[in-house]
Parts: C-alpha cells; structure tokens; sequence
C-alpha cells in the first residue's frame, strides 16, 4: 500500500499531512512507539520545508510539500519533497535547528537528496512489525 499526497508548503497543512500519515500507519497496523516516531519525523520534514524550501525564491509557484509513504515487509520508507531552491543555516531561523537531528534519531536511516532541476527529497526508513 502507498500513500501520495501534494499540498501547499504552508504550517496549516503539516498538521494534515501528520493526520494523513496517521491514517496510513493504522492501515498498516503500525502502531505505538513506532507509529509516534514517524509522526514526530514526518512532521520535523514537513515543517523544515514550510520555513526553509521556499524562502529564498518567494516568487516560487508551485510551493508544495510532497508526502509519499510505502511499506515494504518490515519496512517503512517515507519521502518528504519539496521544489524550492534547498536550505542553509539560518541566523533568523523561528525555530531551534533541531528538526534534521531529531529526524535521524528517530529514523533507521535518512538520506537528504538534491532534486533536478530544484527541490530537496528527504528520505526516512523506519523498522516496522509485518502487519
């Protein structure tokens, strides 16, 4: 089973993003400490996308945040994408810089990949019971 969803890169959709991703894990009987985990993940990539994606090109049409999620056997991989111009250290930055190292501690392995022409891919596997 796969889930694929697009919506605007804005804070009010990463709490629907979250909810979606929810409903994706309870049909795939992936519950508890687990189930929390990527949630808290999915939401640490989805909010890094609607504070970093999109701030250097604010003229950017198409400011979506990506989610996909697919099980395979004992397996959980989740890609969170966005098109903007990618992300740097921010001085000013409204939040603490903890989103990346969260996101790892709490995933099997995650890969951060630069997108052709633009847009970073952030990709996070998580051990999962076969359900």
């Amino acid at each position: 089973m796969e889930l694929q969803l697009s919506v605007p890169a804005t804070a009010d959709n990463v709490p629907l993003l979250r909810h979606a991703m929810a409903g994706f894990l309870e049909g795939q009987s992936v519950t508890g400490e687990t189930a929390a985990d990527v949630l808290l993940a999915v939401t640490e990539a989805c909010t890094n996308v609607v504070q970093h994606a999109y701030r250097s090109d604010p003229a950017a049409v198409d400011r979506h945040i990506e989610l996909a999620a697919e099980c395979m056997d004992s397996t959980l991989e989740v890609a969170v994408r966005d098109l903007g111009r990618g992300f740097a250290p921010r001085v000013d930055s409204p939040g603490l810089g903890l989103g990346l190292p969260v996101i790892a501690a709490l995933t099997q392995t995650v890969e951060i990949r630069p997108l052709t022409p633009h847009g970073t891919e952030v990709v996070m596997t998580f051990a999962i019971e076969p359900g």
